[in-house]
């Protein structure tokens, strides 16, 4: 029995061994199982992650590398790589020997450091270096898209659209070939002047072609320096000689260039008395002429004797005043009236006021001693002229009025007792007080209490106070 129990314990013992055996086997094959699994997973994930990271480069290939080569500046100068995108706001220094450019944060920025880098901000000023914006392949399907709905336009809308463009517009090459002709015919005014003188004086013009040539040859001599050009190449003697013709249109407007030659030019003046103009004129206005041959050739001589005592001298010489007295008396001339009266108010103020000069200068004295010598205002009492412009008080025109009523009284010391006497004075100045106290009153009554009518009443009030 001890035997069979003995026998029986071995057994188990056995079985427990075989059993402890048989578990330690199965795990180790199970670890190794599981071993091969979690390899199997690590291997597949590695693709995976590779597959990733080679669309990613894929794309990076496809987008363009200079859209997102951008530079970042700090608080240092950097250089700048050819093709890098430069924010705005920075300072840029070029070098222009070597052609370097260089760049670096402005200093307002109060060392804040540099700016952040891609990584970690999208925008950078404005440039956008998110590159999941646009890529340059969608940009590109989007151009070909445009392409194609432009080539799907109706093509006769589209013809007619390019040639309403050029019927609008002209060709660059057409505009290039004008500008082109108008740089050829580019010409100074002396060399516009001096055909114009040619046309004027070539005896192949017709009257027509003289006349025109006249007329534009007026426009270009109100400039000092042309007028002084146009007395260079001979130009001036030319218009003078002009003066002797017979055809009244060449007469007017020769004088009408002469005069605005001299005016206000003394070396014109000179060259022209000195080419005798100031006779030729006197001519003119003694003989028998058109009004407008008259009033050109006065507001020539007007132009010649102004600020020129020389001139104003050998007009009273050739009798000029004498000539201007009977145009003041003859019918038809009316128009000549106050110019002519006008133009002598001028010269005896103009001689007043040297006189009065308080410059002592060398040239202001000159000019006093040569003013000396113009005897006007003898001349005009002499020649009667006392009685003549009272009775251009008659004319209708306030704008006359004012400079005859100039002229009685700058003339008032010497032709006091003319006007003493003269009666038709007295009444004439009662006719105009009664008239511009009504005119001023309304000016007054419109709110205008130093208008032009009220100076006008204060000059006749004057002259008749100075006369009682």
């Amino acid at each position: 029995m001890s035997h069979s129990i003995c026998f029986w314990s071995i057994v188990m013992k056995l079985n427990l061994m075989i059993l402890l055996l048989f578990i330690t086997s199965f795990s180790s094959c199970l670890n190794d199982r599981v071993s091969e699994f979690a390899l199997t997973k690590t291997e597949d994930s590695d693709l995976k992650e590779e597959n990733r990271k080679e669309l990613v480069e894929e794309e990076e290939e496809e987008l363009d590398s200079e859209d997102l080569d951008v530079f970042y500046p700090t608080n240092q100068w950097q250089r700048v790589q050819p093709g890098q995108a430069v924010p705005a706001g920075l300072h840029v220094q070029l070098n222009l020997q070597t052609g370097e450019k260089l760049a670096k944060l402005p200093e307002d920025s109060h060392g804040k450091g540099d700016m952040k880098d891609p990584s970690k901000s999208k925008r950078l000023g404005p440039i956008d270096v998110d590159p999941g914006s646009f890529t340059t392949q969608e940009l590109k399907k989007a151009l070909a898209k445009m392409k194609k709905s432009t080539k799907t336009e109706d093509p006769s809308k589209e013809k007619a659209h390019q040639d309403d463009v050029r019927r609008r517009f002209r060709a660059i090459e057409t505009l290039k070939e004008e500008f082109r002709e108008l740089r050829l015919q580019m010409e100074t005014d002396a060399e516009i002047m001096f055909k114009l003188i040619n046309k004027f004086n070539s005896s192949a013009s017709t009257l027509e072609e003289k006349i025109r040539a006249l007329y534009d040859l007026e426009y270009y001599v109100h400039q000092v320096d042309n007028a002084k050009d146009l007395l260079f190449f001979g130009g001036l003697q030319l218009l003078i000689n002009g003066l002797n013709s017979t055809e009244p249109l060449m007469k007017e407007y020769v004088s009408f260039v002469l005069g605005a030659a001299m005016s206000s030019n003394p070396r014109v003046q000179v060259a022209a008395i000195e080419g005798g103009a100031l006779q030729k004129l006197l001519v003119i206005l003694a003989t028998d002429q058109s009004l407008a041959v008259k009033k050109k050739a006065l507001f020539a001589l007007s132009s010649m004797l102004r600020h020129f005592p020389y001139a104003q001298q050998q007009f009273l010489k050739l009798g000029g005043l004498q000539v201007l007295r009977d145009l003041c008396t003859e019918k038809g001339t009316e128009n000549l009236h106050v110019r002519i009266v006008t133009l002598l108010y001028d010269l005896i103020v103009e001689k007043m006021l040297h006189k009065e000069s308080h410059d002592d200068s060398d040239q202001v004295r000159e000019r006093v001693q040569q003013y000396s010598h113009v005897a006007l205002v003898p001349a005009i009492v002499e020649q009667g002229w006392c009685a003549i412009i009272p009775n251009l008080l008659r004319m209708p025109g306030h704008d006359s009025r004012e400079k005859v009523l100039k002229m009685v009284h700058v003339l008032l010391d010497y032709c006091r007792e003319s006007y003493a006497q003269d009666h038709s004075l007295n009444h004439m100045l009662g006719l105009l007080r009664q008239e511009y106290e009504e005119l001023a009153a309304e000016e007054q009554k419109e709110g205008d209490g130093d208008g032009y009518f009220k100076e006008l009443l204060s000059s006749i009030n004057s002259i008749a106070q100075e006369l009682k």
